[in-house]
């Protein structure tokens, strides 16, 4: 056995049974040991970008860890990226860089690289295979790593040699460990801030986002009369009729703020302080209130969820069902508006959708709009890097088959990962991809307001994207997509209802 055969040993002996991928020279013997021992689904991706991506959102969908596969220091650099968006999001990944034979790395070939270097911020574990008889105990300790909890990006270096030398031993990686439990001190100390009379709010992130610890969390402020608050961006949120429905940590300084106001103590639960997203002349960075008290009942690292039910149970808070958000709307007509696209979302989308949000600007009307939707599933843009949108519809539809995935994105984020359309038709994937066409980065345009920049044109000429305007029906024709164009309400409404009943990728592309 040589090692790479060693290595999909592994890999199948810990449940790994995805690898997304973007081979080159360096990782031919493991790509050669993936077709001769089945039971792992490859998955081609045109560039790093979309393997990072789609490996983030496959463990955010099913709790377990896919594998990359990328090419040498470069391959990785180009997906490093959407491995930062996956550390924010917490997400499990095994992350695979080839590199060049131990013999030949003196030699200072074209492609030699730190790959430690680059694979160090983004990672919290890393491990390079030194011989073939490693191989397998390497990628046990990088799962092991990886599916520590909640999750976190573990890389393993594959030098190629090490593939294809005979002596690989298959390695059995440790069970995952279990979260830490929050002590009983800490959850009598929350019980006590919530009966003491303050303002207070809870902050909920990370596994605390789950329908059930919601709900828990519910009950609690109905049954304390504490405010309630989710983080900004979640990595995934269970939303919809029947489930919890609250904000989120708004994205403007100014709103970020306001929604702190008059809050006396602030209870952490599985997220950190809220900070905003920049810094601004002369504004506070933190959220909360000068004087404010901020106190931690778990970590992200943390059993949240069950510190939540006792504190629950402490507090002797009933079990309250989640408030009513009316009925289910109706398909909107007339121009198109952030609140109209939403209410379209809430009419037409199907029972346990996943929607992916890297709507940017536009997306922030579409929260509050689909309260009255069906239950989905919610994920976001966790790290700020654009470019993620498409990855993670690839990934969350290979996670969670039998699923509608539909993916709102902004035009100028999707040009940073469009060959990931490829892969949604290469793999017939049920995505139906939003693309909001305002050809520009409207984004920028207010953050130059929200510096106080004074721009010119040759300020505005960098956030304008119609010299050429981008035609994303000819794109995504182009990469085996299907697609067609929306102007109103009513065209978004016939084409996101057509899409969603038929099998397979399609792409409107949205004018607003």
């Amino acid at each position: 056995m040589n090692g790479a055969e060693s290595l999909v040993h592994t890999l199948l002996q810990a449940g790994i049974d995805t690898v997304f991928a973007n081979p080159g020279t360096s990782e031919m013997h493991f790509v050669a040991a993936l077709d001769r021992i089945p039971g792992i689904r490859c998955i081609l991706c045109l560039d790093e970008t979309i393997v990072t991506g789609a490996a983030d959102a496959y463990y955010r969908m099913t709790g377990k860890p896919a594998a990359t596969l990328l090419h040498c220091g470069p391959g990785l650099a180009n997906g490093v990226a959407n491995l930062h968006n996956a550390r924010r999001a917490r997400s499990a990944v095994v992350n695979i860089v080839g590199d060049q034979a131990t013999y030949h790395r003196p030699l200072d070939a074209p492609l030699t690289s730190d790959v430690e270097g680059i694979a160090g911020p983004v990672s919290a574990f890393i491990r390079r295979a030194e011989s073939a008889a490693s191989v397998g105990a390497d990628a046990a300790a990088t799962i092991t790593a990886a599916r520590s909890f909640p999750g976190q990006v573990a890389t393993l270096i594959l030098p190629a040699n090490t593939t294809w030398e005979e002596g690989g031993v298959v390695a059995a990686p440790h069970a995952p460990a279990e979260p830490e439990t929050v002590t009983s001190e800490t959850i009598e100390q929350g019980a006590a801030l919530l009966r003491n009379g303050k303002a207070t709010m809870l902050l909920l992130g990370g596994q605390a986002l789950g329908e059930v610890p919601m709900r828990v969390a519910w009950s609690v402020i109905r049954h304390t009369g504490a405010k309630l608050l989710l983080e900004r961006s979640p990595a995934r949120l269970a939303r919809g009729r029947g489930r919890v429905q609250a904000e989120r940590v708004p994205y403007p300084i100014d709103q970020g703020h306001a929604a702190f106001a008059g809050v006396e103590q602030l209870i952490l639960v599985n997220t950190p302080p809220p900070v905003s997203f920049f810094a601004y002349p002369g504004k506070r960075g933190q959220l909360q209130p000068e004087g404010c008290e901020v106190f931690t009942l778990s970590t992200p690292e943390q059993d949240g969820a069950t510190a939540l039910a006792v504190l629950a149970q402490i507090l002797g808070a009933p079990d309250v069902p989640p408030a009513d958000p009316g009925p289910r709307p109706e398909r909107p007509q007339g121009m198109v508006t952030p609140e109209g696209v939403a209410q379209t979302l809430a009419a037409v989308m199907p029972e346990q959708a996943i929607i992916i949000d890297e709507a940017i600007s536009f997306g922030r009307g579409l929260f509050p709009g689909t309260y009255a939707a069906p239950p989905h599933d919610w994920m976001m843009l966790t790290g700020g890097a654009i470019g993620d949108g498409i990855p993670m519809a690839v990934g969350a539809a290979v996670g969670a088959p039998g699923r509608r995935v539909i993916a709102l994105q902004a035009d100028g984020s999707a040009m940073y990962s469009l060959s990931g359309l490829w892969t949604q038709a290469r793999e017939w994937l049920d995505v139906t991809t939003i693309i909001i066409s305002n050809r520009k980065y409207a984004i920028l345009l207010a953050e130059l307001a929200g510096v106080g920049a004074n721009p010119g044109r040759t300020a505005l000429d960098m956030m304008d994207l119609t010299n050429p305007a981008l035609d994303w029906c000819k794109i995504a024709g182009g990469m085996g997509v299907e697609a067609a164009r929306a102007a109103t309400l009513d065209e978004l409404g016939t084409l996101l209802a057509a899409s969603v009943a038929r099998p397979g990728p399609f792409l409107i592309e949205l004018i607003v």
